[in-house]
């Protein structure tokens, strides 16, 4: 089974706290995402570089993203974000009033941005702490309408680069299949997901797969993630519990039972 995406959220500007411990795990970002670190430390991995946000970092996440992350709460506290997403509804309105059109190719954009602190980011994020622990935004849309507007305008004022990522509004193009399944393996989602980021129908991506790796995307997934998983074991030193679930696996006990399946031998005998 595929493991759950983030594809919604209860609101566009969304609060997250955890307390006093870690959390690993993955999503696909839809939307893009402007958020800011309050407290604690956030990794973020897009399968070929690392992110790390501290307390008062501003960040800024394109749509269309998988990512790995882990949030580590500061000792004794909570780890806590301030996040918007801007909807496409809101961009498209918002590009048709003002006129801004996106005037290059984004592909070569990084998928995760830290944005520089600045007085206006500041306060932004600052205006918005009367409203945390309440209701009070998600109950009022119209208000919610002109946060999300002033979120825009004061990226286009502080990082004017960032209006050909918020304003193109293309679906994913068709790439490398090949080297675009050998980067993500290890993304736990659905095939459609796969297929929808390398631009392909889900009937297309399996016909290009199978011409490609001349086996089935199920098939090939497993057997990549079990070899990149004997070679952590074996070479690496790493432990199972450690490494099945960045390599996809949903537990334990399936990765073993798989993994034994394939070698004959437990992943922990290696």
């Amino acid at each position: 089974m595929p493991g759950k995406e983030v594809n919604s959220k209860p609101s566009p500007i969304l609060y997250s706290c955890y307390v006093t411990r870690n959390r690993e795990g993955e999503q696909f970002v839809a939307e893009h995402v402007l958020s800011y670190q309050i407290s604690g430390t956030l990794t973020l991995s897009d399968g070929v570089q690392n992110y790390i946000f501290n307390e008062g970092d501003f960040r800024f996440i394109r749509k269309n993203q998988l990512l790995k992350f882990i949030k580590q709460p500061p000792d004794g506290g909570e780890f806590k974000t301030l996040s918007v997403y801007f909807d496409q509804q809101t961009l498209l309105n918002f590009s048709a009033e003002y006129g801004y059109k996106t005037e290059r190719n984004i592909n070569s954009t990084p998928a995760v941005i830290q944005l520089k602190t600045n007085n206006l980011l500041t306060g932004f994020v600052n205006s918005m702490m009367p409203y945390y622990g309440t209701e009070v935004m998600q109950e009022n849309a119209q208000l919610m309408a002109l946060k999300l507007r002033e979120a825009i305008l004061i990226l286009l004022q502080t990082h004017p680069d960032l209006k050909n990522v918020l304003f193109d509004f293309s679906e994913p193009g068709k790439i490398d299949l090949e080297s675009f399944m050998n980067r993500n393996f290890h993304f736990n989602v659905q095939l459609k997901r796969f297929a929808y980021l390398t631009g392909r129908s889900l009937a297309t991506f399996k016909r290009d797969f199978e011409k490609i790796f001349h086996t089935s995307p199920s098939r090939w997934l497993q057997k990549r993630r079990l070899q990149e998983a004997y070679y952590l074991i074996k070479e690496k030193g790493k432990s199972p519990s450690a490494i099945y679930l960045d390599l996809g696996f949903e537990d334990l006990s399936h990765f073993s039972f798989a993994f034994k399946k394939t070698y004959g031998v437990a992943p922990t005998k290696i």
